[in-house]
């Protein structure tokens, strides 16, 4: 497992851990970012991440993206 703000961009990733508090977990989901979830990483850069999620996009900073291990 390594953290998604390590993934590159254009890979597929499946969110296979959430650290955190529970806000941070809620916030996370409220945004599709749940346990078994598959992501597309778009670009990663200026410490932000750019997902691709279903058919949305979801911009989350470092901090976040580091929570999130796939």
């Amino acid at each position: 497992m390594l953290p998604l703000a390590l993934a590159a961009a254009g890979e597929k990733q499946k969110i296979k851990k959430i650290t955190g508090n529970d806000k941070v977990r809620q916030h996370l989901q409220e945004l599709g970012l749940v346990l078994g979830a598959v992501v597309t990483v778009v670009s990663t850069g200026g410490g932000d991440v750019i997902l691709g999620v279903g058919d949305s996009r979801v911009a989350i900073g470092a901090d976040l993206a580091g929570r999130i291990m796939v």
